[in-house]
């Protein structure tokens, strides 16, 4: 097996988390797949992967090649599709990533969509809330919502999102006015872990003056976003969430967004395209069609939360 091979072997059994399921997935004997590691070990003088009967973990080395490895097989089916000409049907496996509740409420339908349309593609859908480098783990497009720093990235700007504090009616009713954010300190706060814990941060009050931390002891910590809007939908607390979480129960009265004159500026959301793909037919085919509904879905979402 020569060694390109040998790598689609290796970045498939991480994409599939075992062995025997890449030979599953490459209609290969399991025997295969670990001569193919075995021969890409040898080839670079370290092991790549940890193995036990039921699963692989990467070396420290392996992940360092893992990373190449995707780029040169990106780089490889970009070459292809190039040479084949850029007006040739979309085609080949889309890889994209997005935040989880984006993803599952505002991507996931635009792609299950576009898949219709493009019969010869297939599509990886990644909901991570997490850092994501698009060249290293071998992913076409991404939606990111923060403030870009990756210069070597295509951007296209489809909105922004705040960073809101919000409750039920029924909980606002309940427990004493909530004016400025140091009020929170004095509530039952339900933490989101990735939008702090124990602390929530404000804009200073003046050009110069300091940023406002509002230091809170939580009635709950969750790590999922649905479950902390549950709770505080069902009365149980304040939590801080981006307006999008959240657009729906506001128009629908569940939650009340406070504190706005307080908000952080919003963060840009962006589409963003490793350099190069969107030569790629399947990737601009898929950017075209997403970018300007994806602009209506967030645009709609921050009136809905302007409403409240």
């Amino acid at each position: 097996m020569d060694r390109i091979e040998a790598m689609k072997v290796f970045v498939t059994a991480l994409d599939e988390g075992s062995l025997a399921a890449a030979g599953r997935k490459l209609g290969r004997s399991a025997a295969a797949v670990t001569r193919a590691i075995t021969s890409l070990e040898h080839h670079v003088g370290v092991q790549l992967l940890h193995r036990t009967t039921r699963a692989i973990r990467l070396s420290e080395a392996g992940e360092r090649y893992a990373a190449a490895c995707r780029r040169v097989l990106s780089d490889m089916e970009e070459a292809d599709l190039l040479a084949a000409g850029e007006t040739k049907a979309p085609r080949g496996l889309l890889t994209i990533t997005a935040p989880l509740i984006a993803g599952a409420t505002i991507v996931q339908p635009i792609l299950d969509a576009f898949l219709d349309r493009n019969p010869e593609v297939k599509a990886k859908l990644l909901l991570l809330d997490r850092p994501v480098s698009l060249v290293d783990e071998g992913i076409d497009v991404g939606l990111r919502i923060a403030h870009l720093s990756d210069s070597s990235m295509v951007a296209i700007r489809i909105g922004e999102v705040r960073r809101v504090i919000c409750a039920a009616p029924s909980y606002l009713d309940a427990h004493p006015p909530i004016t400025e954010p140091a009020d929170l300190a004095n509530h039952q706060c339900v933490a989101l872990a990735q939008f702090g814990e124990t602390s929530w941060s404000f804009p200073a009050t003046s050009p110069n003056g300091a940023q406002r931390l509002v230091h809170f002891s939580p009635r709950l910590v969750v790590n999922g976003i649905a479950a902390v809007i549950a709770s505080v939908a069902a009365g149980h607390g304040v939590t801080r969430v981006f307006s999008y979480h959240i657009a729906e129960k506001v128009s629908r009265g569940e939650l009340t967004v406070i504190l706005a004159k307080d908000e952080a500026p919003p963060l840009p959301v962006h589409i963003v395209v490793p350099e190069g793909r969107l030569s790629v037919p399947k990737v601009r085919a898929f950017v075209d069609e997403a970018v300007p509904q994806l602009r209506t879905a967030f645009n709609r979402f921050s009136k809905m939360c302007q409403e409240s």
